[in-house]
């Protein structure tokens, strides 16, 4: 393998499962050590088994900036700096926006939204001492396109897109880069409700025209190629990995939610 990231230093929130995980499953295959931060520490034990020596680990949770900032400061104590970043942790849920419990509001918000503008923060402040580095957050094709039930995590993502163009253009003078990935329908933890329901899993697949459901590994060979120097002209945009589904509309939640 060429090792497109050899002897980069990177931290990946949202690191014990699905796309995360798999980011950071390539990170080190490419060469990179990375430290992984999540609130699921069995799923962090478990990728520390995996990864050996180029992986540690810190149980964070994304919307407190004191965890963000041990999550940070484990990558420059224990590999020397920080060079790469994936903002990952995020979650959904389903409500009509007339029916919004408002906590569920500030869950989906605070973990997809502000735990992203938390991780960017400190890790633009690492990445700035060293003059050079890669930010890539995991967006969503939700930030394109609304989807019923589903305003708080499009409302999100949508911000993360426009956080990511700001930071870019902000950070850009000191080296670093900001992108984005908006994923399509992927098989991960968190899109587990589709396969419980069948009806759901085939609406899904019906929207994406290339005729298949995403996988990590589509997700993660995106992310590789941006934080590679390969990329090193590309800050500022959202790169969508999506089997065309973007421009072909969401499935109607709602009547199928309904059972119609």
């Amino acid at each position: 393998m060429a090792e497109r990231l050899s002897g980069r230093v990177g931290v990946v929130t949202g690191g014990a499962s699905g796309i995360g995980a798999e980011c950071a499953r390539r990170f080190v295959a490419e060469g990179a050590r990375v430290v992984l931060g999540d609130l699921d520490q069995a799923g962090l034990q478990g990728m520390k088994k995996e990864l050996g020596d180029a992986a540690a680990y810190e149980v964070i949770d994304v919307r407190n900036d004191d965890d963000v900032a041990r999550l940070v400061d484990r990558a420059v104590s224990e590999f020397g700096g920080l060079d790469l970043a994936l903002n990952a942790a995020g979650l959904g849920t389903y409500s009509p926006v007339h029916q919004h419990p408002t906590e569920q509001w500030d869950l989906v918000v605070d973990v997809c939204l502000k735990g992203v503008f938390l991780a960017t923060r400190q890790e633009a402040q690492a990445m700035a001492t060293g003059g050079r580095g890669v930010i890539i957050n995991i967006a969503s094709i939700n930030a394109v396109v609304p989807s019923e039930g589903m305003s708080a995590y499009c409302t999100a993502k949508a911000g993360v897109t426009m956080l990511t163009r700001c930071a870019s253009i902000e950070l850009g003078p000191m080296g670093v880069r900001v992108v984005a990935i908006g994923p399509g329908f992927v098989e991960t933890p968190l899109t587990e409700f589709a396969r419980a329901a069948p009806a759901v899993h085939d609406a899904y697949l019906s929207s994406i025209p290339l005729g298949r459901i995403g996988r990590p590994g589509d997700i993660a060979d995106a992310a590789v190629f941006l934080a590679s120097d390969e990329a090193s002209w590309v800050s500022g945009t959202t790169f969508y990995v999506d089997g065309a589904e973007s421009n072909k509309g969401y499935p109607e939640l709602g009547r199928l939610v309904a059972g119609g």
